[in-house]
């Protein structure tokens, strides 16, 4: 509307600007003689100006009709295509002026013009190959789909623009939810042109949506050989989807394949926390119980996970308490200082029945960094202590409003899991599972729940004073140990 009216105001303005000239014109003495053949022409002004109009457009005619001439003149003497070529330039010129114009109606939105510039271009130019796509994006734009496809499978008829109809068609299934045929065409766009690194990612994640892992890992490998991923980045996500394929085999019940799947992800990232679970299972059911604590001791290193000491635990199942906690110092002993390294040496104590040795285990945990899970453990430890109900109900009571700790959260969208997975539920991305603390909560607790603990107890101050009347308990290095841990003595 608003290029309408300054188009409209422009032309006022020049009719304006000529009659203003014209009439200056008119004013100004003087003219010219002109002498032709015997003949005087006398000229005003004006008419002077447009004498010298009339003979730049004789002038521009006599050109065109010189070469129209030339091109005659090579066709009588045997050339076939002069004449042909003589219109052929004046056709592709108007045909190429279309082409760019829609290629800038385009870029600036206007989907209409676009589609209006490519239909002419296509009318002077006869090169589907050129227009074609300027008429499917147009239409894209305009939100005509029909076209848009119709455009599209016209591009998979030529060898040269085969791809481009292939991805385009793609886009549009993917935009309508149709993955299974998104999925057939991706993989045709990735024939077509394997280095291409959009039709890449766009495979690879809907192999890893599917489960294909096996398809995933080779899709990986040709980003690996482009050179659009770095070969620390490919490791890491080939042991996710090694690790995924690795659960696939292991639910169809091949045990044995699966076995050796987890192995291959944990060596390809030992820090992944799922594979070297899964890998140790599988040296335990091999009766490797060396390798198992090599794997897991490694794994905790690099980060403690409550799903590295329950697989540590397998390792020795039937061990008394005390056993234990001898045998899980090889784990907690690398890293100290850590929290979850002394929640597990309180439960750890705790199942050996010594409270005292399991509160100097949690330290100062339940001041510096109270969580549900080491509030829990010291209403544990003040029932083994036989505290009062109160007292144990209070710790309770604060688990219930306290931070859940480390979990599983998407780094793209910061959607929480309860388990492990190679793509987001939420977001769908690919390998974005970390395990660390959620982002802290601005939302208000129900009014009222700053009271809980005067109504169902108070934990005591005095709860986190640690004395040295109990010696803590001696420790050796041993191998790893499994199975769950015992519930703390009423």
């Amino acid at each position: 509307m608003l290029w309408s009216l300054i188009k409209i105001i422009a032309f006022i303005a020049i009719v304006t600007a000529l009659t203003y000239g014209g009439m200056q014109l008119m004013t100004v003495d003087g003219g010219a003689t002109v002498e032709v053949a015997g003949q005087e022409f006398t000229l005003s002004t004006l008419e002077m100006v447009f004498a010298l109009l009339a003979l730049v457009v004789a002038v521009w005619l006599g050109l065109k009709l010189l070469a129209l001439c030339v091109a005659t003149f090579k066709f009588l003497n045997g050339d076939e295509t002069a004449i042909s070529r003589y219109f052929d330039r004046n056709r592709e010129r108007k045909g190429y002026e279309a082409l760019s114009e829609g290629m800038m109606a385009l870029a600036s939105g206007e989907g209409h013009l676009a589609m209006t510039k490519a239909a002419r271009a296509d009318k002077y130019l006869q090169q589907p190959q050129l227009t074609n796509l300027l008429t499917a994006q147009a239409a894209e734009m305009t939100g005509d789909r029909k076209t848009a496809e119709d455009t599209y499978k016209k591009l998979l008829q030529d060898d040269k623009t085969r791809f481009v109809g292939v991805r385009g068609i793609m886009k549009q299934k993917l935009a309508d939810g149709d993955t299974d045929t998104a999925m057939k065409l991706a993989q045709k766009a990735f024939a077509l042109k394997p280095k291409h690194e959009e039709t890449q990612d766009v495979l690879l994640r809907l192999q890893a949506d599917s489960a294909d892992w096996a398809g995933a890992r080779k899709t990986l490998g040709a980003k690996l050989k482009s050179g659009y991923l770095p070969r620390d980045v490919h490791k890491r996500r080939d042991a996710v989807l090694a690790l995924s394929e690795a659960k696939d085999i292991h639910g169809d019940g091949k045990t044995i394949e699966a076995r050796e799947a987890a192995i291959e992800a944990n060596r390809l990232s030992p820090d992944l926390i799922p594979a070297a679970v899964m890998a140790a299972r599988g040296y335990i059911a091999d009766g490797n119980a060396r390798y198992a604590t090599r794997v897991l001791t490694k794994t905790w290193t690099a980060q403690p996970h409550p799903d590295l000491a329950a697989a540590f635990a397998e390792i020795a199942p039937d061990e008394t308490p005390q056993e234990r906690l001898k045998r899980f110092t090889t784990l907690t002993k690398t890293t100290p200082d850590h929290p979850e390294a002394k929640m597990l040496l309180a439960e750890l104590n705790i199942s050996a029945e010594d409270f005292p040795a399991a509160k100097r285990a949690l330290g100062d945990l339940v001041t510096t960094d109270p969580t549900a899970r080491s509030l829990t453990l010291m209403a544990a430890i003040e029932r083994g202590e036989g505290a009062d109900d109160t007292v144990v109900r209070g710790w309770l009571t604060k688990a219930l409003t306290a931070p859940r700790g480390p979990q599983w959260i998407c780094d793209n969208c910061q959607h929480i899991h309860t388990s492990w997975g190679a793509t987001c539920d939420n977001c769908g991305s690919f390998d974005t599972l970390s395990w660390k603390r959620p982002p802290a909560s601005d939302v208000a607790m129900p009014a009222g729940t700053e009271m809980l603990p005067m109504i169902v107890g108070q934990a005591p101050e005095t709860a986190l004073v640690l004395t040295d009347a109990v010696p803590e308990a001696e420790v050796t290095p041993e191998a790893p140990v499994d199975g769950p841990l015992e519930e703390p003595a009423k």
